[in-house]
């Protein structure tokens, strides 16, 4: 009794060991359908997926150029990008979007390319063929031209808090290389350079450190950097022997702490003038027409006397002086003589 419990114990582990390899697998590759493999121009189809992360957000677009052993030659430069679609996944790891069917500006053999924007950063290519669309072969993969552009380009890294003052934005170029050649690729130079507006960009070399054997693939990453207080809608363009293999859009926050700094130099710079010209204009201002001032500590003003009554000296020489109200002149002082208009006839 005891030998079956153990066989069977030791059975269940097998099982469960054996299924959670395959469960584990499954996670990790996530997977894409088609509704049909293929549609003309101004069609639609419905693109399917399982396995992915949940909450990832995704694109979706028809590209040519492109097979889906060695993903898409040239990025998106080869997809109908205007005519994309964005995808959200559920909390199964599911999602369904319809997409139209349009036709890409380079040619067939075409695919269903579904890249992970944020939260996963998988890509699935699915054949897909485009009705009456040009067809042609691969270009041929040779010599330093030998790497292509398996994955969508991405812009990685963030801004910390010296870049709203001013100080340069710095990013990464993330993408995956493959090697089509026959030769291995060792220590390659890129060139990277950034543009904005209608000028054109400016190309600084980088060398990525690594190699690349035939038929292999390399995670890349490029460095790159604008200039100080740069902000708005820039392009970041990677070209590789003298072609361009990536051009990734970049937008840059204004630097508002630049303009807040200004407009406190504005306000604080005059009020420090003008307290410095107070202070000035109380040195030099002659000290008989000084006024003292209420301060912030609370000095009090001097208060003004009031007039007092005025002394004027008698007729009589000798008499000491008798004091008469403000408002009365000695010579219109009242006297008993004085004649009074009450009882004149």
């Amino acid at each position: 009794m005891t030998y079956l419990r153990t066989a069977a114990g030791a059975l269940l582990a097998a099982v469960l060991l054996a299924l959670l390899p395959a469960t584990a697998t499954a996670a990790e590759r996530p997977g894409v359908a088609l509704s049909q493999s293929q549609g003309g121009k101004g069609g639609e189809i419905t693109v399917s997926g399982s396995g992915w992360k949940p909450g990832a957000l995704l694109m979706l677009l028809v590209c040519g150029q492109a097979t889906p052993g060695q993903g898409v030659i040239g990025g998106t430069n080869s997809c109908a990008n205007t005519d994309g679609r964005a995808a959200t996944v559920d909390a199964k790891g599911t999602f369904s979007r319809k997409l139209p069917v349009a036709e890409p500006p380079k040619p067939c053999p075409c695919v269903v390319h579904v890249a992970g924007v944020t939260g996963q950063q998988d890509v699935v290519d699915v054949a897909f063929t485009v009705a009456g669309h040009p067809t042609a072969p691969l270009p041929e993969a040779s010599g330093p031209g030998a790497l292509r552009v398996l994955t969508s380009a991405r812009l990685e890294g963030s801004s910390g808090v010296l870049v709203r003052f001013g100080a340069p934005a710095r990013r990464e170029v993330v993408v995956t290389l493959g090697n089509l050649g026959q030769t291995a690729v060792k220590d390659p130079v890129f060139e990277v350079g950034t543009s904005h507006g209608v000028f054109s960009p400016q190309y600084e070399e980088r060398q990525w450190r690594g190699t690349i054997e035939p038929g292999r693939k390399a995670l890349v990453r490029l460095p790159v950097e604008l200039t100080a207080g740069a902000h708005g809608d820039y392009q970041v363009s990677v070209r590789y022997g003298g072609q361009v293999i990536i051009e990734q859009p970049w937008g840059v926050g204004r630097p508002w702490g630049v303009t807040l700094f200004w407009l406190l130099l504005a306000v604080v710079v005059p009020a420090a003038l003008f307290r410095v010209g107070m202070a000035v204009v109380d040195r030099v201002r002659p000290p008989g027409r000084r006024r003292i001032r209420r301060s912030a500590a609370g000095r009090p003003r001097p208060t003004r006397r009031a007039p007092g009554p005025v002394s004027v000296p008698a007729a009589g020489a000798g008499d000491e002086p008798t004091a008469v109200l403000p408002w009365f002149t000695p010579d219109s002082a009242p006297s008993e003589n004085s004649p009074t208009t009450k009882g004149q006839s």
